[in-house]
């Protein structure tokens, strides 16, 4: 059959640098240069251009692990995570950090721990064995956490999460910015008699509260004590609170507007409207939080929630971390919140006018 050369221009193992090189017809420093992200201002628009098409055309890609060697690292980042099997928000936290981590080259080695603290210390010792260039801790609460053991022995972020000894940076959502939020919507419908129901004493809960009261104080609208029924955070804890404060209650001695703690409390909260025959959002707005994926948007009537980040936050993780490899500093044990955007669906009208 002839004695021409192979694909790879040189026989039937992998395409090397080199074979670019002569496909190319330009030195093996130019083709280092362009796979190096070193050929602005090295080499021209239509040599590298030539190089990357020589490269299609061998179907060469370069050898990551030489290339770590080459550049003291290995491009990949690790994940330890506390629950992602069980939480139905992982997976965009998830994609957030790998789609990120993809596209500056890296690939990201996901540990899930069940929240044990043997588990992430022993997660943590092997992604720094396997000399990872940094580590993302995420929760999949809100909450303060204990810093694993070997965290500090490398570029480290915290997700979702705060540390208990304010060591690291991290990146949580605007939980105070997210219950202001909730209130204006509330309030820019005409509400004045407006409540909250379910969540306890966690961050997250009193956060949301206060920044519900924030808005609420500047437009001199109370809250009444009563009206701030902590219960939980499930079904039947909105049901309850719903119950509570609305069994029996006149129309004008009730709340028009509720804000839930999350999307389940409000869930409760429609369930308890529905039974006591008061129509949402005729006679009643409620907001959730979460925007819960195959939840809020099924409800009846479909649900406006405040959501929560999820997704952003992994992509922001993940740029903090790879921005802090790429310099090799450290970044002060700062906290950056990311907004959580209102998704306006059917439950929210305006306030009933007896």
């Amino acid at each position: 059959m002839g004695g021409g050369e192979g694909r790879n221009g040189g026989g039937g193992g992998r395409p090397t640098s080199k074979d670019v090189a002569r496909r190319a017809g330009v030195s093996h420093t130019a083709v280092s240069f362009v796979f190096n992200g070193r050929a602005e201002g090295n080499l021209s628009p239509a040599t590298q251009e030539r190089i990357r098409a020589a490269a299609v055309e061998l179907g060469y890609r370069p050898d990551p692990v030489a290339r770590g060697l080459r550049r003291r690292r290995t491009a990949v980042i690790g994940l330890v995570t506390d629950e992602i099997a069980s939480s139905p928000f992982a997976g965009r936290l998830l994609r957030g950090a790998m789609d990120t981590a993809w596209n500056h080259d890296h690939l990201v080695l996901t540990i899930d721990t069940g929240g044990d603290p043997a588990k992430e210390d022993a997660a943590v010792a092997e992604l720094l064995d396997r000399r990872v260039d940094g580590i993302i801790y995420a929760a999949m609460s809100l909450r303060r956490v204990r810093v694993p053991e070997g965290l500090h022995r490398t570029h480290s972020v915290l997700a979702n999460c705060l540390p208990e000894d304010d060591s690291l940076p991290a990146v949580v959502p605007a939980e105070r910015a997210g219950g202001r939020t909730a209130a204006r919507l509330l309030l820019a419908a005409g509400h004045r008699r407006v409540a909250m129901v379910g969540g306890q004493g966690d961050i997250a809960s009193v956060e949301r509260l206060r920044g519900f009261r924030d808005a609420l104080r500047a437009e001199d609208v109370p809250l009444p004590k009563e009206w701030v029924v902590r219960t939980g955070g499930e079904i039947a804890a909105g049901y309850e609170g719903a119950a509570r404060l609305l069994d029996g209650a006149a129309p004008h001695h009730r709340p028009t507007g509720l804000f839930c703690y999350n999307d389940r409390v409000a869930a409760g909260v429609l369930h308890a409207a529905a039974r006591l025959g008061i129509a949402v959002p005729e006679d009643l707005s409620v907001i959730g939080y979460d925007d819960q994926e195959h939840m809020a948007a099924f409800l009846t009537p479909p649900l406006t929630s405040v959501a929560l980040p999820h997704r952003a936050m992994g992509e922001a993780a993940t740029r903090l971390l790879l921005d802090t490899i790429d310099t090799g500093r450290t970044p002060p044990a700062t906290v950056r919140r990311i907004a959580c955007p209102v998704v306006s669906r059917s439950s929210v009208g305006q306030a009933p006018t007896r």
